[in-house]
């Protein structure tokens, strides 16, 4: 499922992008959508052959976007590239391969318009995707109800969404749309008007004359307030750009209704995950108690359910800052969908899951692991710790795989000297088998033999030996050496302890249970 090259483009307003050159037509559906740099150029990624997506080029010179494009050009081509003042040599390339070229505004803002292609290919098919729960609908709407130019921006003035604009779009709706701050004049004499301090004090319409020496036309705005137990929560602003033709009688009226819905919907959004983040939570195996037809989601999110396959798991102590957590969420998508835009990722408290589909070579994975983590402690200060699970054999066991996954994340958790900053699940099953085996026994008493607990009691010299000893298989040299003490020092300590104790050493069983015991209490103590 996706959605179709003309209705993506008829969802971006024509002050951010223009169609250049659709030499297959608008009917090519569009399913997924990844960034691609100069780096990941001149590094070969990025070319998910198996994907028909599109890609916005990032300051990638015209010579490598044409050498891209012709490298692209041995699998599926892609459906459209987004480029900032695309050349006639890149758009003659990309015609020749097939590849729709859409250019985009020298001032837009890339991440504005990624968040605007990304709502759109991830709401696309929504059960309810109507005026009522969208929106970008009710911007539209409301535009055809009153005759003006819709926009509704958040608490912090970023343009959530705008209805279609016309060639009377002053400077201040085209630079918001754009993703950049309005001339200074203008927000400075809107400022100096109080405007902003109206919309966030209650639901009162203002209206905004008409400056001819700034270029601005007549407004009408409101704030939108979600209701709280103790007062209501100021959520954004929807603003009315009047064009040459008056505004509808009734305008403030249908504004303040505007206004109730957008509270409506943003915190239905909050809250609801959009149909691509559910199936791929779904296939993840998020979803608690619900078992789920694999293969089924598998085509619905358009990768192949077959093959080896490549799971990742990250975690991270943001967790218990949701509103951190969720941008480490989004960045890590970013950066998976670069990676391979057939990345499905999702996320549960403090950890992000990344699934790569059909993924057969190690080290590229590796080095984007590495990369990512690297990436994200220079640039956000984050510490992140991954797991990896590959190869799978398909997508079938994903779900029991996510779950072994978070096994060794519980326990670096619980010990994270004892895990590297990336393992695998091969590397790790000792290391975990160990710690929940320690755990287990740790939180019952009786399975700790008590005079353990009375040698930690009275000499913990002792308890260090005897730990080494057993460490070391009862290797006295090797103990002392550990110990920095005299071998005959580390033969008269085993000696006391076995007085102590009322236990041979020498017998393999008691090893066993001293080692475990030793574990388990030095935990807890």
């Amino acid at each position: 499922m996706g959605v179709g090259l003309g209705e993506l483009l008829l969802a971006l307003d024509t002050t951010v992008a223009r169609l250049v050159e659709a030499p297959r037509g608008l009917d090519l559906s569009v399913a997924s959508l990844a960034l691609i740099d100069a780096d990941d150029v001149r590094l070969g990624m990025g070319r998910g052959a198996e994907c028909s997506g599109i890609f916005f080029l990032l300051g990638v010179p015209d010579t490598e976007a044409q050498r891209w494009l012709e490298t692209a050009a041995a699998g599926p081509a892609p459906v459209a590239v987004f480029a900032k003042e695309p050349s006639a040599a890149l758009v003659a390339r990309a015609v020749a391969t097939g590849t729709a070229v859409v250019a985009v505004d020298p001032r837009a803002r890339w991440e504005r318009l990624y968040r605007r292609v990304d709502h759109v290919l991830e709401h696309h098919g929504d059960a309810e995707n109507d005026s009522g729960t969208d929106l970008f609908g009710l911007a539209q709407s409301l535009a055809e109800r009153i005759h003006g130019m819709v926009s509704i921006e958040d608490e912090q003035s970023h343009v959530l969404a705008y209805s279609a604009s016309n060639d009377e779009a002053d400077e201040l709706r085209r630079l918001s749309i754009l993703g950049r701050a309005g001339p200074p004049e203008h927000l400075r004499w809107i400022a100096q008007r109080g405007i902003f301090d109206v919309l966030r004090a209650g639901n009162e319409v203002v209206r905004v004359a008409e400056r001819p020496e700034l270029g601005l036309r007549p407004r009408l705005a409101i704030g939108i307030h979600q209701p709280a137990r103790r007062a209501p929560s100021f959520a954004g602003a929807i603003w009315i750009q009047q064009g040459t033709r008056p505004l509808a009688g009734d305008a403030e009226e249908m504004l303040r209704g505007a206004a109730v819905l957008a509270a409506r919907i943003i915190s239905r959004l909050a809250v609801k995950p959009s149909t691509h983040t559910l199936r791929a939570q779904q296939l993840l195996g998020l979803t608690d108690g619900k078992s789920v037809d694999v293969a089924a989601i598998a085509r619905e999110l358009g990768v192949a359910a077959d093959g080896q396959a490549a799971f990742v798991a990250f975690d991270s102590s943001e967790g218990r800052n949701p509103g951190r957590q969720d941008r480490l969420t989004k960045v890590l998508a970013l950066s998976a969908s670069a990676f391979r835009a057939d990345a499905q990722v999702g996320s549960r408290g403090s950890r992000v899951y990344v699934l790569f589909p059909q993924s057969t070579k190690r080290s590229p994975l590796q080095s984007w692991i590495r990369g990512t983590i690297g990436g994200l402690h220079t640039e956000l200060g984050l510490q992140l710790r991954a797991v990896v699970a590959a190869p799978l054999a398909g997508l079938a066991g994903l779900p029991t795989v996510r779950t072994e996954v978070d096994r060794v994340l519980d326990s670096a958790e619980r010990h994270p000297d004892s895990f590297p900053a990336v393992t695998s699940l091969a590397e790790a099953q000792t290391t975990v088998l160990l710690d929940e085996i320690v755990t287990l026994i740790g939180a019952d008493e009786r399975l700790v033999d008590p005079r353990v607990r009375e040698l930690q009691a009275r000499d913990s010299v002792l308890v260090e030996t005897l730990r080494v000893y057993l460490d070391e298989f009862g290797d006295v040299s090797a103990a002392a050496r550990k110990l920095h003490v005299h071998p005959n020092t580390v033969r008269y300590r085993v000696r006391r302890i076995q007085t102590m104790l009322t236990m041979s050493l020498a017998d393999p069983d008691v090893r066993l249970l001293l080692s475990l015991g030793l574990r388990a209490v030095t935990r807890s103590g």
